[in-house]
């Protein structure tokens, strides 16, 4: 009676294990889907938020062996669009070459307390004049503090002074506020002063942004959700509640199928002990 009884429930726990395993086997793993996201996106793919167009540089997944047996997943993608109207500043300091109006000259600054102008002023190459000039030397000399350039002409020697030997250098004068030509841009010169002068203007800016798996990102002032897919795609969604909704139907799925291993473990160790108690000998 004892042996026929506990067969009966070694068959009843083993009929319940093996259903809670076949329960298992047969249970689909939920996946995150987005049915009607409001952007789906592929490398190349263009896409516009707002007034902002935007456009795909790369979408990537790729796998990688951890050197442990498993894998890790890498996702990466970037995001490409053009500010038509950036804005663009620069600070000219006292001796910076630039080119303005298509002169070039070095920037200079007289001395005064509150200065509204500044010069660009073409220095004379003097060492390419003298190089150029066979009657004077390759070098200029100081006589009580004042430069002068030794010229021989038919036998004689004698002493130029540098002021009336070389040219005067052009200069070019520029006020605060002006608007100038300025590596092809229109430039608003600022507030000029001993320190240096700001200059500013708008032209075309392209900037990135780069996206990472299940995060938010903003986008001409909407914010979105961002889900990398196993087809080399990238998902934009808004409303983030898609997302929690499915990631929690998951989670009790993986509830549920903890529970389920349990008790088929615990049926298939519980039918072993019953096996195993009704086997034992009679003290009587």
């Amino acid at each position: 009676m004892q042996r026929r009884a506990a067969t009966a429930y070694v068959l009843l726990f083993l009929v319940l294990g093996a259903g809670s395993y076949g329960l298992i086997a047969t249970a689909e793993q939920p996946e995150v889907s987005f049915d009607d996201p409001e952007h789906r996106l592929s490398a190349g793919d263009q896409f516009s938020v707002g007034d902002r167009q935007y456009t795909t540089v790369d979408v990537s997944v790729e796998e990688e062996s951890d050197g442990h047996g498993g894998t890790s997943v890498t996702y990466a993608s970037t995001l490409r669009w053009t500010n038509d109207s950036a804005r663009y500043t620069e600070t000219w300091a006292e001796g910076d070459t630039v080119t303005v109006d298509g002169f070039e000259g070095e920037v200079r600054v007289s001395n005064e307390s509150d200065p509204r102008e500044f010069s660009l002023v073409d220095p004379v190459n003097r060492t390419a004049i003298l190089r150029d000039d066979p009657n004077a030397d390759n070098e200029t000399i100081t006589r009580n503090g004042e430069a002068f350039v030794v010229v021989t002409e038919e036998n004689e020697t004698r002493l130029v002074a540098a002021a009336e030997y070389f040219p005067a250098p052009e200069r070019q004068t520029i006020a605060e506020g002006t608007r100038v030509d300025y590596a092809g841009n229109r430039t608003t010169v600022g507030n000029v002063t001993s320190d240096g002068t700001p200059v500013s203007w708008t032209a075309p800016r392209t900037n990135e942004l780069s996206l990472s798996h299940e995060s938010n990102v903003t986008l001409a002032g909407q914010q979105f959700f961002v889900y990398f897919t196993g087809d080399s795609t990238v998902v934009l969604e808004s409303d983030y509640s898609v997302y929690d909704r499915q990631t929690e139907e998951m989670a009790q799925q993986t509830r549920i199928t903890n529970g389920l291993w349990g008790i088929s473990i615990l049926s298939g160790v519980t039918a072993v002990v019953l096996v195993g108690m009704a086997f034992l000998p009679s003290r009587y």
